[in-house]
């Protein structure tokens, strides 16, 4: 009994790829490898860059598993043999992973290369996999150039980091430097309803739309977020309760917020924020989401034979009620909102006041007759309806 709770294994590690076809969204990477592993033309070092959980260590895995399986240098290595299931296990004496941020001496990295000159014990060739390289200091690198610039032919050197602009160039210059993308939200989306069914859990599409968003680029947050949702929900994904966890507000929320500004509705609009207030959301993720809201309507106006989503009722409401100036204008105030907001006394405050501030000015020609054409510069005049320009007041220094 006790052995079978101890059995789970998170969703991160147990739907990581083993070989290049179940790899998402790296197929310029995959396509260089595999030439290399068909064509039997291997560099001595490799470079992976990228931000966290987009596949780097992953990548440097399964070249490690083509290498040495037994069944020879492959682009798809058989899984069965001994090599194959080692470093999928984590156990290959052949494979040498090390955490460079825990390793950053000079003396660790000399450590390391003195076993450089002995041959694989059961491997094709001893491949080194360095996990965040560019933690490593000067001295390190400085030790190391030597043998990377001509290993032994039995050699392998596979680097990850997420910071390639502290890695030296004497240093970059040795190796193939492959840059790993952030995954765009929709292969990410895709993915995770993959592993809900596997799994046989029902699922929200909206609510893994949202966990998808939250990865920011990341298939590992994305997973990770994924399992705390299916704890938080009781296995079960809803919309609901994925908002909840994230400290998303409603839909219905935002856009009551954005009615309020383009309506003039002060009173309204603070009813709203308190109602907001109530699920203690991310003041700094709620006004990303405005701002976002705020893009897809301007994207709707200029191309909507192109505009794919779910909110297209509302979107075509606020993009035949507001001006494209006025679009642009409080675009960019939240924009220019997010930037202010941690200075603010506290989130609330922030937000309230990027609220304000989208509801005291509007473009001129706005109030002017729709069908008139748009003017080449925007100028802009408070709520109240004053002719006067504010010139270099400092609410307009401020915008």
């Amino acid at each position: 009994m006790y052995n079978n709770r101890m059995s789970y294994q998170v969703l991160a590690r147990k739907y990581r790829p083993t070989t290049f076809a179940s790899l998402k969204g790296q197929d310029h990477i995959s396509r260089a490898l595999l030439n290399s592993l068909n064509n039997k033309k291997l560099h001595h070092a490799y470079l992976f860059s990228g931000t966290r959980g987009v596949g780097k260590t992953t990548i440097a895995r399964i070249l490690a598993r083509c290498m040495n399986c037994e069944a020879g240098i492959r682009s798809v290595p058989c899984g069965n043999c001994n090599s194959c299931r080692e470093i999928s296990e984590g156990r290959n004496v052949d494979l040498i992973e090390v955490d460079a941020a825990s390793r950053t001496g000079v003396d660790d990295m000399r450590e390391l290369l003195e076993n450089v000159q002995y041959m694989p014990v059961s491997s094709r060739f001893k491949v080194y996999l360095i996990d965040e390289v560019h933690m490593l200091s000067k001295s390190s690198f400085n030790a190391m150039l030597k043998t990377l610039e001509e290993p032994p032919e039995h050699i392998k050197f596979l680097f990850a980091t997420t910071d390639p602009k502290k890695i030296p160039v004497t240093v970059l210059s040795r190796c193939i430097q492959l840059n790993l993308k952030s995954l765009p939200n929709s292969e990410i989306a895709d993915h995770l309803s993959l592993v809900l069914k596997d799994e046989t859990i029902e699922y929200e599409e909206k609510a893994v739309r949202l966990l998808a968003n939250a990865a920011k680029g990341s298939m590992r947050d994305g997973l990770s977020l994924l399992d705390q949702a299916i704890a938080y929900g009781e296995d079960f994904v809803g919309e609901e309760f994925v908002r909840s966890m994230l400290g998303l507000v409603h839909p219905e929320l935002l856009i009551g917020l954005l009615d309020c500004v383009v309506n003039d509705h002060g009173a309204k609009l603070f009813s709203f924020i308190e109602k907001a207030d109530s699920f203690s959301p991310d003041y700094a993720s709620l006004l990303a989401e405005l701002v976002e809201f705020l893009h897809q309507i301007a994207v709707y106006q200029a191309v909507p034979a192109v505009f794919e989503t779910s909110d297209t009722e509302e979107i075509e409401m606020f993009s035949k009620k507001m001006h494209p100036e006025q679009l642009q204008l409080l675009y960019q105030i939240g924009l220019i909102g997010q930037n202010d907001l941690p200075l603010a006394p506290n989130p609330r405050i922030g937000f309230e006041m990027v609220m304000l501030r989208m509801m005291s000015f509007t473009p001129s020609n706005f109030e002017s007759d729709a069908s008139s054409d748009f003017k080449s510069e925007v100028e802009i005049i408070p709520r109240s309806g004053s002719d006067e320009s504010l010139g270099d007041s400092p609410a307009e220094n401020a915008l």
